[in-house]
């Protein structure tokens, strides 16, 4: 039996939450592209990170590796998910002002194909359908460098304080 093993670091997560309040939810996303403000540790620990984002849109960028597996040889659907549902919730954040923040109420993920090590690195698109004052819609949308879809999520978000 061949053992692997996986070293993960991350920064001080309260640090960035805080420094994030005082920035429009798309500064933050931009701050953490740019390097400026480091990722949130899931995104270490799950093996993805904001690769994009504009005004309505994010791009998350998902490395698939073992270490993700399933007990089937697979990445595990709850890695999927988790890139889903920051896409799409990034793209909800890419439209609010400093010190507003959001929380997923919901979540429906569609999945189409297996994910495993050798698919190469995918992109998750999130994508705002509608932002109101306390709820926002969005989708996102899972797919590999040829655009091949993945899987697909729909999220609905609760707008919080402002």
């Amino acid at each position: 039996m061949t053992v692997r093993e996986r070293l993960v670091r991350w920064e001080d997560p309260a640090a960035a939450a805080e420094q994030g309040l005082a920035l429009a939810g798309l500064d933050y996303l931009r701050g953490m592209i740019d390097g400026a403000l480091p990722h949130p540790p899931i995104c270490a620990t799950l093996g993805f990170r904001v690769a994009e984002a504009e005004e309505g849109r994010c791009v998350i960028a998902l490395e698939p590796g073992e270490h993700q597996y399933n007990p089937l040889g697979s990445v595990h659907g709850s890695v999927v998910v988790a890139a889903l549902d920051s896409a799409a919730g990034n793209a909800v954040h890419s439209v609010l002002p400093a010190g507003v923040g959001y929380t997923t109420v919901d979540l429906t993920t569609t999945f189409l194909r297996a994910v495993t090590a050798q698919t190469g690195t995918l992109y998750c698109e999130g994508t705002l359908i509608h932002a109101g004052r306390r709820i926002a819609l969005s989708e996102a949308k899972l797919r590999d460098a040829e655009g091949t879809l993945y899987a697909h999520g729909t999220t609905t978000c609760m707008v919080l304080g402002g």
